[in-house]
């Protein structure tokens, strides 16, 4: 039940509410069809959600134990620990012990799951550019002057 608004109000906060979580919902599923396969996996199946979640946040804190990867993702750490021990089988991630405590370790992106990132953030950059420029100059003005704010959102 979308609310739309009624003869120029704008919708109530609520409707809004209603409006931008299918709305980014949509986009979110349609960004998440664009992951690529993980090169010579052959017939494996691509890396789950949670799985390409870890690997970014791993790239993207430049490294991690597992008990900081775990509660970063919000996640148990045995369910952290089976994610690990994959992204790792696939060459994804690397260990090395920690630098001041040697009884963990700190996970760490290799190359290939820098890639594999990388290539993954250039497909979703691409199509979203497409779809963008479909767009009038108006309607990509707002999205700038969104964008800011719906991350600010995302980080309450």
């Amino acid at each position: 039940m979308t609310t739309q608004p009624t003869r120029g109000r704008p919708p109530s906060v609520p409707g809004l509410a209603e409006e931008l979580r299918i709305s980014i919902a949509r986009l979110s599923r349609r960004l998440r069809t664009l992951r690529p396969p993980v090169p010579g996996d052959g017939d494996r199946a691509p890396l789950s959600l949670t799985q390409f979640a870890a690997l970014a946040a791993i790239e993207r804190h430049g490294s991690m134990t597992p008990r900081e990867l775990a509660d970063h993702e919000k996640v148990q750490p045995p369910s952290m620990t089976r994610v690990i021990a994959y992204l790792e089988e696939r060459g994804l991630v690397a260990r090395r012990p920690h630098p001041t405590d040697g009884r963990q370790v700190v996970l760490n992106a290799t190359e290939e799951g820098a890639a594999l990132l990388a290539d993954e953030r250039r497909r979703k950059e691409a199509w979203l550019a497409m779809r963008l420029s479909e767009l009038t100059e108006e309607e990509r003005e707002i999205l700038r002057q969104a964008a800011p704010i719906i991350d600010k959102l995302s980080r309450s």
